[in-house]
């Protein structure tokens, strides 16, 4: 990219770090601390997850570990238990790997340079520098996918940031554009991050509550639609799993744990087949007539959609033995179920009392 397009940093570094202690955000939990353990616990919730969702989340975080040390040692199932619904649970895995990291190796005490913080389960290089920068005044520049979009429209960036040497040219040109001085750097942060978030947004950008509209290239071009340009495209699957909801004459419920690889690795679900007829082989005629199929859920993965059918079958005590050999389970009633990590669906699931059967009705 010829130089003459990159900004003058004094001009692009002041001009954000006076909006942002005037006009950025300022209310949000994480944004009262500079203890890096809040940072990055922040950090990691709202990696592809909306602010509104990770408050409460944070704040329950913080009231059960309050501590890196307290979250090193717990067990990875209470973690997972009250990470269940966020999302992306490879998140909380290496969060609990990660705490227990800084525990073993820094003594419970975060590095200060993010090229140490990257060496961390789950840590990449925007999160690290995030944390340096926000926490320890480190002169590095972040670039997640808001800040992405605010550089590529000020620089008016035209290369394909599918592509590594793109991506690459452009973590370069966001580390020239840093204030001078270490002190702005909390400011500058959190700055790009916010204008990212409230006003340089993906879709009708609101251009004219913009700090740095002099100087953004794509605006000047009414080009700001084109930027980011990122010609990659990701293709959606459809895939339909059938749920097995087995009660015991207990109103207990059957569940497995998911393998450590894959979708939902680790957490507690129902037992599931891709067909019909596999699930309903576990059972006798007399428990398949007893059964009743509540409404498909549609549940959006990524790249993926997840058709849902959930089976309910009322079982006596000896089926409910043969499906525990047939699926290596276990049973788990209603007062179990907060304390498991489960996954958004099946969560939601269970807690539709709707459904419960008396125990030991029509029970085979």
């Amino acid at each position: 990219m010829p130089k003459a397009l990159t900004p003058s940093t004094d001009t692009f570094a002041h001009e954000l770090v006076r909006w942002q202690r005037q006009h950025g955000r300022h209310d949000l939990p994480w944004q009262r601390t500079r203890d890096p353990y809040r940072v990055w616990l922040s950090e990691v919730m709202l990696q592809q997850t909306q602010v509104s969702t990770v408050v409460g989340y944070y704040d329950r975080f913080l009231a059960r570990y309050p501590q890196v040390a307290a979250l090193a040692a717990a067990p990875l199932d209470d973690v997972m238990a009250l990470w269940s619904g966020l999302g992306y649970y490879s998140r909380a895995r290496n969060l609990h790997r990660c705490a227990q990291a800084v525990v073993a190796q820094h003594g419970g005490e975060f590095p200060r340079h993010a090229h140490v913080l990257q060496t961390l389960p789950g840590i990449g290089r925007s999160t690290a520098a995030a944390i340096a920068s926000l926490c320890f005044e480190e002169r590095i520049a972040i670039l997640d996918g808001n800040v992405k979009r605010v550089l590529s429209r000020v620089l008016a960036f035209d290369q394909d940031l599918a592509k590594s040497a793109a991506e690459k040219a452009l973590w370069a040109l966001a580390q020239s554009m840093l204030p001078e001085h270490g002190r702005d750097m909390p400011a500058y942060t959190q700055g790009v991050m916010d204008l990212g978030a409230t006003v340089c947004t993906r879709t009708q950008p609101r251009c004219p509550a913009c700090p740095v509209r002099p100087l953004c290239q794509a605006h000047q071009r009414n080009e700001t639609d084109r930027f980011p340009i990122k010609t990659r495209t990701l293709r959606r699957s459809s895939q339909s799993w059938w749920w097995l909801l087995a009660v015991n004459p207990r109103g207990e419920v059957m569940l497995v744990k998911r393998p450590q690889q894959g979708i939902w690795a680790g957490l507690h679900c129902l037992p599931m087949w891709q067909e019909q007829a596999a699930l309903l082989s576990l059972l006798p005629a007399t428990a398949q007539r007893q059964v009743q199929h509540l409404p498909v859920q549609l549940h959006a993965l990524t790249h993926r959609d997840l058709h849902l059918h959930a089976v309910v079958a009322p079982l006596g005590q000896r089926q409910a033995d043969a499906i525990t050999r047939a699926v290596q389970g276990n049973w788990y009633g209603p007062d179990a179920w907060d304390g498991l990590g489960l996954p958004a669906p099946v969560r939601n699931l269970l807690t539709q009392r709707t459904w419960h059967p008396i125990p030991g009705d029509g029970a085979v």
